[in-house]
């Protein structure tokens, strides 16, 4: 099977640390090739269409043009988006480059690296943010947690004709691998998450992570029915209402919101034995979200500096569990 496009080499042919190490030159250079192409960058005057414009910089080195037919000056960004521009040519070049490259391969793209060596990355960082999470117990006396399950992962195809469809909600038309993810989240506060087979299976996690004294919140569903007996339940039915009574989950349902947002919109595909390591980021986000991303990023550094060997990748790419 030949490689993915996206994957190879020559889907790399720009990375930030290129852009930033431009010249100012360099940069124009780029510039004028992209907005002039037709003429092999030579400039155009956007005012009366000649090619016949001379260089006329100023006294600050900026570049401009001067057109011989209708003597009117320009640049290379005139009459474009970035007409009266502040930032440099590299920083938007850089900008134009981040754009393209958000996806699950921006940081290969941005790094130059592989895939691989950005994937496994990510996960380290992924496992950095872990620690932050490992052992915390929520809430307290007087205090409210809300609790809630999400299912992840085992797609199904359908088939394609409708005489061979089979409801996929019941358990013998699925493939054993979905997942659920379940959260417990102050208000107001930190969350842990955790991933199992079964909301019915996090009973012992929930129970070990959120204090005595807390008044938890959850849905309908009788997994949680087991959580009377220690902790003081309020419950909402969500075919009735979101919130009703002074019962809801919904700081719960955003934790899960962003993460279906990132799993569609970003990762792809979250499902698997790298569940709860985004599961785990995106509570980290979640709970940092009104963190500025400059102590996010010496956070996250620090994190990765106090944590020892990785406990899901040691190598390039083979996963060996230490």
């Amino acid at each position: 099977m030949s490689q993915h496009f996206l994957l190879s080499k020559a889907a790399k042919t720009l990375s930030l640390a290129q852009v930033f190490r431009m010249t100012d030159a360099e940069a124009e250079t780029a510039f004028k090739a992209v907005r002039w192409a037709s003429t092999d960058g030579a400039p155009v005057c956007p005012s009366c269409g000649s090619v016949e414009a001379y260089e006329a910089r100023r006294p600050n080195g900026s570049l401009r043009f001067r057109c011989k037919g209708c003597k009117k000056d320009f640049t290379i960004t005139s009459g474009t988006l970035f007409a009266s521009h502040k930032l440099p040519l590299r920083g938007y070049l850089a900008a134009i480059a981040v754009f393209c490259n958000e996806s699950a391969l921006a940081l290969s793209r941005d790094l130059g690296l592989s895939y691989k060596s950005a994937f496994v990355l990510l996960h380290k960082l992924r496992e950095a943010m872990a620690e932050e999470l490992k052992g915390r117990v929520i809430a307290g006396e007087g205090k409210t947690a809300e609790v809630d399950g999400g299912y992840f992962g085992g797609y199904v195809k359908p088939a394609s004709q409708k005489e061979y469809h089979r409801d996929r909600r019941y358990a013998r038309n699925q493939n054993g691998k979905r997942k659920v993810v379940v959260v417990v989240r102050e208000r107001g506060g930190n969350s842990v998450p955790a991933v199992f087979g079964s909301e019915s299976q996090a009973a012992a996690f929930i129970r070990a992570r959120i204090a005595k004294g807390t008044v938890v919140h959850a849905d309908e569903a009788a997994s949680w029915d087991g959580l009377h007996e220690r902790f003081e339940m309020k419950r909402i039915n969500h075919q009735e209402a979101y919130s009703l009574d002074g019962a809801c989950t919904n700081q719960a349902e955003e934790y899960f919101s962003r993460l279906r947002r990132a799993e569609i919109g970003i990762h792809h595909h979250i499902a698997g034995a790298c569940l709860l390591r985004y599961a785990q980021e995106s509570s980290w986000r979640e709970d940092n979200r009104r963190v500025s991303n400059g102590d996010q990023v010496n956070r996250i550094t620090a994190l990765a500096l106090k944590r020892g060997k990785s406990v899901d990748f040691t190598g390039y790419w083979q996963r060996h569990i230490t």
